[in-house]
């Protein structure tokens, strides 16, 4: 399986000179796609069968429950890839470093009620995605796990998960015998083309416009990021960039209406920069992932993967956006 994660150490922000502007954001969203030889020849096929899925979802939780209760990473290394090992794997590395001898809160995760959405397509990668209800969060929340392999010898493992309140989970075009429809990156019937949603929303959240729907994470985040920029003391700087190689590859599904709902991952940079005599506060997860010393400056990476629904007509909305700290760097 591809594990391309990309370059996920901080970086020395003023040595890039990206910083002119205050809040910059680019992201690009495209879907997977490829071809794979059946029997010599090209065929479209489920991604896998039901049973195949359901194996894959309890080898996911098993693995999932280890890494957690021991804070570490190596546990899970084989079922989850793409953003959520990046998200999952900052989350572990801080934990073991704060708490070397494991997990203390530590709840098994339960996923029941578990319904299976597996796309027809031609080769690889292959990907199906599965909404469960979990013991964790609010009661009426379904999780939304993406699963993937990139070829026949690789094991199933989790790309994308997210959590959407239940009605907020969608209804996916099937066919008579239940299998889903993978979304094109070029469909041009959509609102903003799957390929062309990551500029979309980069122009949105540097200049607004009418492309995507209000709310916490487009129209109120871009106004908090403004409003962190402009204090006086402590000045806040953003940098925003897209996540598209591999596992972390968008994918994308029909709606029964026709439009598609969208999973896609970005990496956040967030630098903040103190005046004379100014601290700057570093949290005790930023303080495990953190390279050199805060004196004038710190810059903490976070990588966040999103859920949208893409209509055929009108404003693409958010359903969720899952962020984690993945790394730090102290100037």
């Amino acid at each position: 399986m591809s594990r391309d994660r990309g370059d996920h150490s901080p970086r020395t922000l003023r040595s890039r000179g990206r910083f002119a502007r205050t809040a910059t954001v680019v992201v690009v969203s495209v879907t997977a796609s490829g071809c794979v030889v059946v029997h010599g020849e090209r065929e479209v096929v489920p991604t896998a069968t039901r049973a195949e899925a359901a194996r894959a979802l309890g080898d996911f939780t098993t693995a999932y429950n280890k890494a957690d209760k021991a804070y570490d990473r190596s546990l899970d290394k084989d079922r989850v890839t793409g953003p959520l090992a990046a998200i999952d794997g900052g989350k572990l590395a801080a934990g073991h470093r704060n708490s070397p001898g494991g997990n203390a809160s530590h709840v098994p995760l339960k996923l029941t009620d578990a319904r299976f959405t597996i796309p027809e397509k031609a080769g690889w990668p292959r990907w199906f995605v599965v909404d469960a209800r979990a013991n964790k969060g609010s009661a009426d929340a379904r999780w939304v796990l993406v699963f993937t392999r990139s070829g026949a010898n690789d094991v199933w493992a989790v790309s994308y998960l997210t959590i959407l309140a239940a009605a907020d989970v969608p209804t996916f075009k099937k066919d008579k015998d239940g299998w889903a429809e993978p979304v094109p990156a070029n469909d041009a019937a959509l609102a903003v083309r799957p390929q062309k949603l990551g500029a979309a929303y980069a122009g949105y959240l540097k200049d607004g416009g009418d492309a995507f729907a209000p709310g916490a994470h487009t129209s109120q985040w871009r106004e908090t990021r403004l409003k962190n920029a402009r204090k006086p003391g402590l000045a806040r700087q953003y940098i925003d960039e897209p996540l598209t190689n591999g596992d972390f590859a968008p994918v994308g599904l029909r709606t029964a209406d026709g439009g598609a709902l969208v999973f896609f991952a970005t990496r956040h940079y967030e630098k903040q920069t103190a005046a004379q005599g100014v601290n700057i506060p570093v949290d005790p997860n930023t303080n495990a992932l953190l390279k050199g010393e805060v004196r004038q400056s710190l810059t903490r990476e976070f990588v966040s993967n999103q859920a949208v629904l893409d209509p055929v007509k009108g404003e693409v909305r958010f359903l969720s956006r899952v962020q984690g700290l993945t790394g730090a760097e102290g100037q």
